[in-house]
């Protein structure tokens, strides 16, 4: 197979450089990879001398997408209830970006987040993974923890199960479960891969449990785990790569 010539231009670098400086292990440890033909390149199997340009090739390791461009970033915010989605506010309220001061590029926030809700917010620069998490069509699902008025329905979790007719159409939840009674409330979880405004909130409405608190814990192969409100941490490169996968890429 003949030769890409740009990879001789002045930015090319040798692949296991490369694959070093994203992390994936000694440039010794890259080289066996690469000569197990476990690396491909922009859809070809990469060979023991390739050089890349880690800020256009697409490089993936044993199938899973590894980002070498150091101009992007991906990362993972826990958004406190009162903040605003947006990364300034005209009015003066709490942006997102009033917690991003350690970090150096320009990201944006992916979907939103209405101001009474917290959680997991994903932020990048990379516009074309932000558009496809975005999308509809890729039917990335979210997960949802929400304190609701209680006692929760027998029929609550089939309804919103079998689908619910909003305003603006029929929705249905992927998973439900109850997680804990407490006293006149409850604690329910949820999972859709549904985008419209208020979602959750409409649908536990719909069926006889109004929201009073709603956490975002998940969206696709992401998770907040314990990071705390307020902070905010890059993704790994494993995670970064289950985005990808999550999206077909």
């Amino acid at each position: 197979m003949p030769r890409d010539d740009s990879s001789d231009a002045p930015a090319a670098e040798r692949l296991q450089k490369v694959l070093a400086a994203a992390g994936v292990g000694s440039r010794r440890a890259c080289e066996d990879l690469i000569f197990r033909r476990r690396v491909t390149v922009d859809g070809r199997v990469a060979q023991l001398g390739d050089k890349v340009d880690p800020a256009t090739a697409v490089i993936h390791v044993d199938g899973e997408r590894l980002v070498t461009d150091t101009r992007l970033a991906y990362l993972a915010m826990n958004k406190p209830r009162g903040v605003v989605s947006t990364m300034a506010d005209e009015k003066g309220r709490t942006a997102l970006a009033d917690f991003l001061g350690r970090v150096e590029q320009r990201v944006y926030h992916v979907g939103r987040l209405d101001a009474d809700s917290e959680g997991l917010l994903l932020l990048t620069n990379d516009g074309t993974l932000a558009h496809r998490l975005m999308h509809p069509s890729y039917g990335v699902p979210k997960t949802y923890l929400c304190e609701v008025a209680g006692p929760l329905s027998r029929t609550a979790g089939r309804r919103l199960k079998a689908g619910v007719e909003l305003s603006d159409g029929m929705v249905r939840v992927d998973e439900f479960r109850l997680v804990d009674t407490l006293g006149r409330t409850a604690q329910v979880e949820l999972t859709l891969h549904e985008g419209r405004k208020h979602i959750v909130r409409r649908l536990l409405e719909e069926v006889g449990h109004p929201v009073s608190r709603l956490i975002r814990t998940a969206i696709g192969p992401i998770r907040l785990g314990d990071l705390r409100p307020g902070r905010t941490r890059r993704l790994t490169n494993a995670e970064i790569a289950a985005l990808f996968k999550a999206v077909g890429d």
